[in-house]
C-alpha cells in the first residue's frame, strides 16, 4: 500500500446526535447554557467599550428569558455584543467553535483581562437541541451599519440563514419546544431552573411568563387600569464574595447565608476566600451549626464559573471532609470537562484543592490562638468535622493536631499537649454519669478526664494513638488505682466470688483500693474494650447461615472483663471473714451477688435482668435497716 495522509472527516449526522445525547447530563442544561451566552455577549461589549473599539449603550445591559406556554417557546434576549451573518457561520454552524476563546485571543493585546467570559468549548449552544424541534437566532451585531441576520434549525444539521428584521444590537434565541419538553418545562419549571443555575449570573436577568396578564385595578371612579408590575431582576448579580472582605459586614454575611442555603440558624462562622494568584478564587466557606447531628451532604458547597452554577460538591477540588462545611465557591480557571459539569483532572485542581484546605486550616488556627473562648464555644458544632478532616486529610491533620479539643467532665476544653503534661496517658469516658465512680478514682490519679461520646470516636483515638505513639487512650474502667493483693487473698476471693455466683470462668482481682470506695468494680482493659467494639461491628454483618464467618464471634472476640474487689472496704473484709469460718454461707452469697450487680451497674455493663434483680434485693437491704432503727 502507498504511503500516504489525510485529515480525518466528522459528519453531523453521525456526531452531533451523540453530542445532543450524551454530552449533557441533565435536560435543564440548556438554560443555565443559553443565559450563560447572553452573559458573554454582554462581557463582550462591555470589554470593547473599556477598550474604545465600541460606542456605549443607551440604557442598561439585560437578559430576558420569557417563557410562552400559548407559543410552547422560551426566548433568551441580550442586548450585548450580537452577531453579523459572518459570524453565525463561523460560531454557529461550526461546531465546538469557541467564540469567547476566538474573541479573548482577538482583543488580548488590548486586554488580557478575561473575567466574565465564560464559554470555552462552542458547545453551549446546541443544547438547545435537547428540548426544540426548531432553534432560530436573531441577531444584530454592535458594529454600525451591520444588517441582522435570521437563523433556523429543526435539528442542529441543516439550517436557513436570511435576512433578519431588528433595529437594536444583541441577540434573540427562540427554542419552539419539542412535545416531550413541552410536559418537562412549565413556568415553575423554567423559574426554579434560573434560580438553581442562574442566581448570581454577573447581568440583571429578567424573567417573564408571556401568559400573565397585567393586574386590572378600579380607582375610586370605577374606571379600571391595567398595572403592569414592576420589572425586577431576578438574580444578585454581585454575590457577596465579589466583594472584599473588608466591605462585608457580618450580618452581610449572615443574610447571605440564609438566602442561599435557607437554614434559620446562624453560621458559627466563616472564611471569605479572595486572590488572583496563583489561580483566581472567590467564594465564602460557612461552618454551620449542626450540633454534631449527621445532616444529608447535598448541596452545601455550590461550585460556580464566572457566577454561573455548575455543580454541588465536585470532589476533586472539594475533600470529602470539608462537604460537611457549606459555602460557595467561584474559580474563572476551572478546567471544566465539555458539559461544564465535573473537572479535567490535572495539577491545577490538586493545587487548588490543596490551597482551600490550608485556608480553612488557618481560619481554625487563628480561632483557637486568638479567640479561644470563641473556639470552645464552638467546639460541640464542629469537634466532627475536624477530627474526620484529620483522618482523612494529612495536611489537615497536621494543620489541626495541636488545636483538637477534648471537653472534659469538669467542663473543660483542653488539648492532647495539656492533658498529657508529664503523662503518657489520656483517661476518657463514654458516659460520665454512668461511671462516675470510675471517673472520680481517675481524677484522684490526678487525670482530667475527657468526655469521648460521639460515633466517630472510637476511630478517633486509634488514629491519634497510630499517629502520636507516646500517647495512650484508656478508658476510666481500663485501669484503677490501688495496691494488688497477694496471691494468697487474690485467691481467697477468687474462690468465694465464683462459687456464690456459680461461675467457675471469672476473673477475679484483690486491690487495697480505698474503703470510701465502692465494695468491688469491672475492669475492662483498653484492648478488650475494643475488640468488643469490633464484635459488635462484625456482629451487624453476620448473616447467621451456615457458611456465614461472623457466626461464632464469641470465641473469635471473648468478652474479657475481671471482678476486681476492693479489701479495704468494710463490706468486703466482713464478707471475707465470714467466708473463713463457713458460717452464713447463704447470705453471705447473696451479698456477695449484690456486690457484683452493684459493680456493674457503676461499669455500665449491668444487664436488665441483673438491674431487676438489684434493685429488689436493694429494697429488701432498705426495709432491713429501717426495722433495725426501729
Amino acid at each position: 500500500m502507498e504511503k500516504h495522509s489525510g485529515k480525518v472527516s466528522v459528519t453531523t449526522e453521525n456526531i452531533f446526535p451523540v453530542i445532543r445525547q450524551w454530552l449533557y447530563s441533565d435536560k435543564d442544561i440548556f438554560v443555565r447554557e443559553l443565559v450563560s451566552n447572553c452573559s458573554d455577549a454582554v462581557c463582550k461589549h462591555k470589554r470593547l467599550v473599556e477598550i474604545g473599539k465600541a460606542e456605549a449603550i443607551e440604557g442598561d445591559y439585560r437578559i430576558d428569558v420569557i417563557f410562552d406556554d400559548k407559543e410552547k417557546t422560551i426566548k433568551f434576549i441580550d442586548n450585548g455584543i450580537g452577531m453579523s451573518a459572518e459570524e453565525i457561520d463561523k460560531y454557529i454552524n461550526q461546531i465546538a467553535f469557541s467564540g469567547a476563546i476566538d474573541f479573548v485571543t482577538k482583543y488580548q493585546e488590548q486586554s488580557t483581562d478575561k473575567s466574565g467570559i465564560i464559554g470555552h468549548f462552542g458547545l453551549g449552544f446546541y443544547s438547545a437541541f435537547m428540548v426544540a424541534d426548531e432553534v432560530s437566532i436573531l441577531s444584530k451585531s454592535f458594529v454600525k451599519d451591520e444588517p441582522a441576520v435570521l437563523w433556523k434549525s429543526e435539528d442542529g444539521m441543516e439550517y436557513e440563514v436570511s435576512d433578519g428584521v431588528k433595529e437594536t444590537q444583541g441577540t434573540e434565541i427562540t427554542l419552539k419546544l419539542s412535545e416531550d419538553a413541552q410536559a418537562m418545562f412549565t413556568d415553575s419549571e423554567i423559574r426554579s431552573i434560573l434560580a438553581k443555575y442562574c442566581s448570581f449570573i454577573p447581568v440583571d436577568l429578567y424573567y417573564k411568563n408571556a401568559d400573565e396578564e397585567a393586574e386590572i385595578k378600579s380607582d375610586d371612579n370605577g374606571e379600571e387600569t391595567k398595572e403592569v408590575k414592576e420589572e425586577k431582576p431576578i438574580n444578585n448579580k454581585e454575590p457577596l464574595w465579589t466583594k472584599m472582605p473588608k466591605d462585608c459586614k457580618d450580618e452581610d454575611y449572615i443574610e447571605f447565608y440564609h438566602s442561599v442555603f435557607n437554614d434559620m440558624r446562624d453560621p458559627l462562622f466563616w472564611i471569605h476566600l479572595n486572590m488572583d494568584y496563583p489561580f483566581t478564587l472567590q467564594g465564602i466557606l460557612y461552618f454551620p451549626k449542626t450540633d454534631n447531628i449527621y445532616q444529608t451532604l447535598e448541596g452545601r458547597i455550590k461550585i460556580y464559573n464566572h457566577q454561573v452554577f455548575v455543580a454541588d460538591n465536585i470532589e476533586e477540588i472539594i475533600p470529602e471532609f470539608l462537604f460537611l462545611l457549606r459555602g460557595c465557591l467561584d474559580c474563572s480557571d476551572l478546567p471544566l470537562n465539555v458539559s461544564r459539569s465535573a473537572l479535567q483532572q490535572d495539577e491545577y485542581v490538586k493545587k487548588l484543592s490543596g490551597h482551600i484546605i490550608r485556608k480553612v486550616s488557618d481560619k481554625l488556627n487563628d480561632l483557637f490562638k486568638k479567640e479561644r473562648e470563641s473556639f470552645e464555644k464552638y467546639w460541640s458544632d464542629i469537634s466532627v468535622f475536624v477530627k474526620y478532616g484529620m483522618m482523612r486529610e494529612p495536611k489537615f491533620n497536621e494543620k489541626c493536631k495541636d488545636i483538637c479539643l477534648f471537653k472534659t467532665v469538669d467542663g473543660k476544653y483542653m488539648t492532647v499537649k495539656e492533658l498529657t503534661d508529664g503523662k503518657d496517658t489520656v483517661k476518657y469516658t463514654s458516659d460520665a454519669k454512668a461511671q462516675a465512680a470510675y471517673v472520680d478514682m481517675a481524677k484522684k490519679d490526678g487525670f482530667d478526664v475527657v468526655i469521648l461520646d460521639e460515633e466517630i470516636d472510637n476511630n478517633f483515638i486509634s488514629f491519634l494513638e497510630y499517629n502520636m505513639s507516646e500517647v495512650h487512650f484508656k478508658r476510666v474502667d481500663s485501669e484503677l488505682s490501688g495496691e494488688t493483693q497477694n496471691e494468697e487473698t487474690t485467691k481467697s476471693m477468687q474462690e468465694f466470688f465464683r462459687s456464690a455466683l456459680g461461675d467457675d470462668k471469672l476473673e477475679v482481682s484483690a486491690m487495697a483500693m480505698g474503703a470510701d470506695n465502692m465494695p468491688a468494680f469491672i475492669r475492662e482493659t483498653e484492648e478488650a474494650r475494643r475488640m468488643k467494639e469490633m464484635r459488635e461491628q462484625f456482629a451487624k454483618m453476620s448473616t447467621g447461615k451456615e457458611d456465614d464467618p461472623y457466626k461464632d464471634l464469641d470465641s473469635m472476640f471473648p468478652v474479657k472483663q475481671d471482678l476486681v474487689v476492693n479489701t479495704d472496704n468494710p463490706l468486703i473484709s466482713k464478707l471475707s471473714a465470714l467466708n473463713s469460718m463457713g458460717t452464713k454461707k447463704e447470705e453471705c452469697d447473696r451479698l456477695a451477688l449484690h456486690v457484683f450487680d452493684q459493680a456493674r451497674l457503676a461499669h455500665g455493663s449491668l444487664d436488665s435482668e441483673g438491674l431487676t434483680r438489684f434493685l429488689e434485693y436493694n429494697s429488701k437491704l432498705l426495709a432491713q435497716s429501717a426495722d433495725n432503727i426501729c
